[in-house]
This record gives structure tokens, sequence and C-alpha cells, in this order.
């Protein structure tokens, strides 16, 4: 098994190395896996994570088919890999669904992102997005829009296709203390708030309000 594993991630400064034990790259897996899961929109690539837990996972193999047969650590291993797969093809699904659901949005977004902003797509799914675009074109096409009349055989995807709903409700925990973090009212008769967090707190609130601790790591979807 790897002691230690380097992870390439992108910061406000560029990109940044940074040198991982094998317990602590799985905990980023989860991390990103339950972040993903639980945001309404598609998050920040994690493709480094990616890599590397697929490295880990090959060094994994590799010991198990080194052990003596009958070691009872064995069955261990075997269930610690297979819960890294799970996290890993979740993670993995999560994203390709939501690129599914929302690919116009998503794509615009890339397109428009600044070269100092971390990508939302990794090279793999960005491929994949501009292709399932192209394939939802082509079938529109052929399928309803050429029998249409001729003004009415175009349409916008952007507007279509629902964007991610930013105001649904998640649940978090803290991981770094926050403060003053403004909550939007529920009603036109409620007045905007300021709340505290403080570290290991769980609270339910609007994602919009959240996000960017979200991608900042400062909190955790659960």
């Amino acid at each position: 098994m790897a002691d230690e594993l380097v992870l390439s991630e992108h910061d406000s400064d560029g990109e940044s190395d940074e040198v991982l034990t094998p317990a602590e790259l799985i905990s980023k897996l989860e991390e990103a896996w339950l972040n993903e899961k639980f945001a309404p929109e598609l998050l920040e690539s994690k493709s480094e994570i990616v890599e590397c837990v697929l490295e880990q996972l090959s060094h994994m193999e590799q010991n198990l088919h080194r052990a003596r047969t009958g070691d009872l650590k064995i069955s261990f291993h075997h269930m610690e890999i297979e819960r890294i797969r799970y996290m890993l093809s979740s993670y993995l699904r999560s994203r390709l669904l939501k690129i599914e659901k929302f690919f116009p949005h998503i794509l615009e977004k890339e397109k428009s992102r600044g070269e100092e902003e971390p990508p939302s797509l990794s090279p793999e799914e960005f491929a994949f997005a501009k292709e399932y675009m192209a394939n939802t074109d082509t079938l529109l096409k052929s399928v309803a829009l050429r029998h249409m009349p001729p003004n009415l055989q175009s349409v916008d995807l952007l507007k279509s296709v629902p964007k991610p709903n930013l105001d649904s409700f998640v649940f978090l925990r803290v991981k770094q203390r926050q403060e003053n973090i403004l909550v939007e009212p529920e009603t036109d008769e409620q007045r905007e708030y300021a709340i505290d967090m403080g570290v290991g707190s769980q609270h339910l609130i609007r994602y919009r309000t959240i996000a960017p601790l979200v991608a900042s790591g400062a909190v955790q979807l659960i």
C-alpha cells in the first residue's frame, strides 16, 4: 500500500501539491462524494482525487494478491476495497446524472469560466457533455422539429432545460467557524438576518447561501 500520495489541487494562487496519507485521501473522496450527492448543482471536478484513489485501489489489490491464503485480514481489506469502489462509482454516477439533466447550463458555465476558476468538468466529462448535447439536438430535429412549421424548427436548450435549483435546502456540518452568514427571508414579511455557525454544528439552510462555503471546504453537506 502506498504510504503517501501527492494530490494536485487548485487554490486562489493557482495549483498546489498536497501530500496525503491513504486515509486522508479516502476522507477527501468521501467528502467530495457527499457534497456531490447532496448539492443541487454540479460541483468542481475532483479528477485528481479520482486518479489518486484509482492508484490507491491498485496498490491495495496488489497487496491482497501477496497476502497469505486464510489470513483473516484479507476479508477486511476486501470490504474496504468494495467500500471505496462504491463511493467512487456513486460519486461519478452522481456527476453524470447532473450533466445529463443540466447539460446546456453546465456547458454555458464552463464556456464563460475565467482562467483562474477551477473547472466544473473533467476533460472526459466535458467531451461527454458536448456529445450528449449534440445527440440531443440531433434527436429533437429528427423526431420532432422537422415536422413543425418552419418558424418552430429551432429550440433554445438553455431555455428548455431547467436550471439547477440553487434555492433548495440542504443539511450541512460546519468544519470551520463562520460568522455573519446572511440568511435570506422565507417570506416577504421577514427581513434578511445573519447567523454564526460554530465548528461541528449542523444546519438546514438554503444551498445558494452556503454554496461558496461548500466550494472552499468550510462546510460539509450531509
